[in-house]
């Protein structure tokens, strides 16, 4: 089992960033790919970023590219989104995910998620 908890959302406007975190529990953290996902109102989740066990290797939407960042300290048990040049689209509870293995799966554990607005 591993618990997620994520922390740092909050209103922001255009323009502005914000770095989420994630804390993790349980099971090693480092044998865990870890994820970041994002649900907009009336909208489907959808995949964000994603790092590998060792942090070496990430992956992106292309619609975060350039903007958001993801990395992890092992030492600390904790993945970080850094979310830069925020746009209004970008609003949506952001949720952590720990994948069994690599990110080419789906994710198997999941945080309770985390808002962040942003406003024009």
């Amino acid at each position: 089992q591993v618990q997620l908890v994520e922390s740092g959302g909050g209103l922001v406007q255009a323009g502005g960033s914000l770095r989420l975190s994630c804390a993790a529990s349980g099971r090693t953290f480092s044998r865990n790919a870890m994820g970041w996902f994002r649900q907009a109102p009336g909208k489907e989740r959808e995949f964000v970023a994603a790092v590998s066990r060792s942090g070496t290797s990430t992956s992106y939407a292309d619609s975060v590219k350039g903007r958001f960042t993801i990395s992890r300290n092992n030492a600390k048990n904790t993945v970080y989104l850094q979310m830069n040049s925020l746009k209004p689209g970008d609003t949506a509870v952001y949720y952590c995910a720990a994948y069994i293995g690599s990110y080419s799966t789906s994710p198997t554990y999941w945080g309770q998620g985390t808002q962040v607005t942003v406003s024009s």
